[in-house]
This record gives structure tokens, C-alpha cells and sequence, in this order.
């Protein structure tokens, strides 16, 4: 995901992180609505909805149409879900990627390796898949291995094979 994506991104759930702005979108989700309805639905005066429907415009989830003298309000559905879309596991996964987790997986290493020996197999999960993931580089790619020769490449760094 693209820094400029992410800065999207976070607007839109600043934006929505305002309570008042959230009921502002369930009641434009339903039917447009003028400023003045919706200041009445909500209880507060309408210059207070205004500005909470430009900073809704600012993030592109709000489309307004003159009618009269009035304001009609709607819902861009298109952008929620365009945007939406950027709170997808694959797209939080991309941001992650950017982090430097070497520092962490260097510290398990050290914590856990001495003079090249597995000293202790580590109980936490993360950090048992830093150690099997170093363990996996002694191992050829599409090669098939017997039981044997799987439990010699592991005995070199542990006794204890059938654990690994």
C-alpha cells in the first residue's frame, strides 16, 4: 500500500472515529437529507452539522445536490467502498510489510542459538517460527528428504529432532 494510501486511509477512519458524524452517515445511508433534518434527527443546531458534513465531503463519503434553496445530502457509496476496501486483511498486511522485523528476529537468534546450537526450543509461537524458519535454510528446495537424513540435518543444531 502506497504511503499516499495510507494517509486516505487514515482520514477516512478519523473521520468516522466522531460519533456524531458516524449517526450522520447512518441517516444519509437511508435517504438524503438537508442540513436541517438532520440537525433536528441529531438534536443539535445546523451549523454544527455543516461542519461535520464538510469534513465528510473532505473524505469523499458525502455527495451533496442543490434542490431549492435547500441541500440534499447523500451517501457516496462508491468511495465507502472504495475505501473500505483499503481496511482489507491484505491491504493491512501491506503496510506491516514495511517494518523492519529483522531486529526481532536477529534478538530470538541470538537468545536461542549459542556456538550454533538450538539450546532451548522456544515456547512462544513466534518466536519457535523465527527458529524453525532459520532451521528451514539447511534444507534444499525440492528435494525430498528421508526421516533419516531430516533427523541428521536437525540433530546438528538439537538432540531433541522429533520436537523440531
Amino acid at each position: 500500500m502506497e504511503e499516499e494510501e495510507i494517509q486516505v486511509l487514515m482520514q477516512f477512519l478519523k473521520t468516522l472515529a466522531d460519533k456524531t458524524r458516524l449517526c450522520i452517515v447512518g441517516l444519509i445511508a437511508v435517504q438524503e437529507r438537508s442540513v436541517e433534518e438532520l440537525a433536528e434527527l441529531l438534536g443539535i443546531k445546523p451549523p454544527s452539522v455543516s461542519h461535520h458534513l464538510n469534513k465528510l465531503k473532505e473524505c469523499g463519503l458525502v455527495s451533496m445536490r442543490p434542490e431549492g434553496t435547500a441541500h440534499l445530502y447523500s451517501l457516496n457509496e462508491g468511495h465507502l467502498a472504495l475505501l473500505l476496501r483499503g481496511l482489507s486483511p491484505k491491504s493491512l498486511r501491506d503496510v506491516s510489510e514495511d517494518l523492519d522485523t529483522t531486529v526481532f528476529e536477529r534478538k530470538v537468534l541470538q537468545s536461542f542459538f549459542v556456538d550454533g546450537k538450538l539450546i532451548q526450543i522456544p515456547v512462544q509461537r513466534k518466536k519457535r517460527e523465527v527458529i524453525l524458519r532459520k532451521l528451514i535454510e539447511e534444507f534444499e528446495y525440492d528435494r525430498k528428504y528421508t526421516e533419516r537424513e531430516v533427523n541428521g540435518v536437525l540433530g546438528h543444531f538439537n538432540e531433541d529432532t522429533s520436537t523440531l
